[in-house]
């Protein structure tokens, strides 16, 4: 869930229009998934190279032994079987040593893709946050970029490696036989093409629906126990525990339905497999009998053939498996491929410009218009607010009416279609959403601290500052001799969220995040939200202690603690209501705006 999308839909006020999620165009989804794993070709070719050999080898010594008992069988001179002898000893550690290279390449190669690939998704998915991603359920989304990603390493390690390979082996088999043998070749080849080409076809004809449900109904498995999870104490509060676990029951019921029709298939696939390789060792051996009968073939060459028949399918037999997955992996792939089609919210310029971000800055907002959706009605209507450079501007209105709507589009996260932001005499259209928001940051409503140390929580406003810098930051914002008291300090862990502090520690916290940072334009949304008044009261007291002498937006509903502010605006349904709030203690009306 989003910053700011999980803030309006508890106070019933939208940011922006979510774009929806647009289906994949393509018809070939795993052709898609293949190209954008083609830049690490380098790294799945040897892999591919050992799979094929490790085949290759063991068809190899079954044929090559098979000639050498036969041969020695009629007991020839030593000599004209010790070339067999030690093809037979090479190929034995070689098949070990390839099959050996063939797991450690297949998987180093295969995973460090993969982790490329996720890295990829991730920068997918960033344009979309925050206003984008509530397009999907916040379980659903980490299915997708967990479970559907590792359709990538299922796609390369269990679908196309062993392909390559069997698709190797069939094709030296065939040759080899054709050589010994023409007509048997041709049986062999094609019995081989049938069971390679025709059956796998097959299994992914029948395992594509299935594919498709079982993507989408993991997803919703997922999703069903976030829910169950994230909402344990509402649920439990409103007798609803019961209806929800029955709704992942089902979706899991649904998966085991799902699992025992593919082991059906499998299993009924390689049955078919074994069948034709029974079909192929008569075939050829029959054909090897009459030509031996005729003296076209020598004996040694027969048993050859029939061997050859006979190993020839073992590389085939993980294909039925690697058709049903590859039935899953294009499930999964459109499933990314939604999430790579979706349109981010906000377009970035072709050739960004220049935002300077030194020193602190002024803000200018002019008749700004923001709407949900293009039909409906504007969220900001014409808004027009000056943040003067070093002041400190208290933003007021009650819930739903636009106030984290301003703050998403004073931070690119949402467009807007008429008005303009100008920062440093920049027009934040025509700059990088990440240069805006390296000018313009700060606390947001839903910010997160993370399940980490509070030195880390801290880290990440500035990953390079000193620890002098990180006890001046929890200084500033009243937090300091906290922090000093426990056991461990700066290294005490703050649990999920924050759950190891109170709800005025965990809001001081994050204040000495957005401290840090130490942006040009600090925004402090709704910083006291959840808090009791006294508490509230006595933390605006300090953010505005704190940020004296630096370019602030505070966003809040609460009245008290607000006498330093050097100005405060009221916005009600969108728009600024000049002297229309109630009256203040430090003499500048509601509503004034400077110049």
């Amino acid at each position: 869930m989003t910053l700011y999308a999980a803030a309006d839909s508890r106070t019933g006020s939208r940011p922006a229009a979510v774009p929806p999620v647009r289906p994949s165009g393509g018809s070939r989804p795993a052709l898609r998934l293949v190209r954008r794993l083609l830049p690490y070709w380098r790294r799945l070719l040897p892999a591919a190279l050992a799979a094929a050999g490790s085949e290759l080898a063991a068809a190899a010594l079954m044929a090559t032994a098979s000639w050498l008992i036969t041969r020695a069988a009629q007991q020839p001179p030593i000599a004209s079987v010790s070339l067999a002898i030690v093809a037979v000893r090479a190929l034995a550690l070689g098949r070990g040593a390839l099959r050996y290279s063939d797991r450690l390449l297949g998987h180093d190669g295969v995973l460090r893709a993969v982790a490329g690939f996720r890295t990829r998704v991730y920068e997918a998915l960033v344009p979309l946050a925050p206003a984008g991603t509530p397009a999907f359920r916040s379980g659903d989304l980490l299915t997708r970029l967990v479970d559907d990603v590792d359709a990538a390493q299922d796609l390369l390690l269990r679908v196309l490696l062993p392909a390559v390979a069997a698709g190797t082996v069939c094709v030296a088999a065939t040759t080899t036989a054709s050589l010994l043998l023409p007509q048997a070749g041709i049986l062999l080849g094609l019995l081989l093409a049938v069971a390679a080409l025709l059956v796998p076809a097959a299994v992914l004809a029948v395992a594509h629906p299935a594919g498709r449900e079982q993507a989408a109904v993991r997803a919703e498995l997922a999703a069903h126990v976030v829910d169950l999870t994230q909402g344990a104490a509402d649920l439990a509060a409103y007798g609803a525990q019961g209806r929800a676990a029955e709704r992942a029951r089902r979706a899991a019921l649904r998966i085991a339905r799902l699992e025992r029709r593919r082991a059906l298939t499998t299993s009924l696939a390689s049955g078919v497999l074994l069948l034709l390789q029974g079909t192929a060792l008569v075939a050829v051996t029959w054909s090897a009998l009459r030509a031996h009968a005729d003296g076209r073939l020598p004996a040694v060459h027969l048993t050859v053939l029939a061997v050859l028949a006979l190993v020839s399918f073992e590389a085939l037999e993980p294909l039925p498996a690697a058709a049903f997955r590859l039935a899953e992996v294009r499930a999964r792939a459109r499933r990314l491929a939604d999430l790579f089609d979706t349109p981010a919210p906000v377009t970035e310029p072709a050739v960004p410009a220049a935002l300077t971000v030194d020193g602190p800055l002024g803000v200018h907002i002019e008749n700004l218009t923001v709407r949900h959706r293009p039909d409906g009605p504007p969220a900001l209507d014409g808004v027009s607010l000056h943040l003067p450079p070093g002041r400190r501007t208290v933003l007021l209105g009650a819930s739903g009416s636009g106030k984290s709507t301003l703050i998403a589009a004073l931070m690119r996260f949402v467009p807007y279609e008429a008005g303009c932001i100008r920062v440093a005499g920049r027009e934040l259209r025509d700059c990088a959403g990440s240069d805006v928001r390296r000018a313009i940051t700060g606390m947001t409503q839903d910010a997160h601290l993370f399940h980490a140390s509070i030195r880390a929580n801290l880290l990440l406003a500035r990953p390079d500052a000193t620890d002098a810098e990180l006890r001046d930051a929890a200084r500033r914002a009243r937090i300091l001799d906290w922090i000093e008291s426990l056991p461990k300090g700066f290294d005490t862990f703050v649990g999920q969220d924050g759950a190891e502090a109170s709800g005025g520690q965990r809001s001081r916290l994050l204040l000495a995040r957005a401290l840090l940072a130490d942006p040009p334009v600090l925004v402090l949304d709704e910083p006291t939200e959840g808090l009791d008044p006294d508490t509230a009261a006595a933390v605006l007291a300090d953010i505005l202690d704190a940020t004296r002498g630096r370019t602030t937006l505070l966003v809040t509903h609460a009245r008290q603690g607000l006498a330093a502010a050097d100005q405060a605006v009221t916005l009600d349904r969108g728009r600024i209501l000049p002297g229309a709030a109630p009256e203040r203690p430090w003499g500048v009306p509601f509503g004034s705006l400077p110049g």
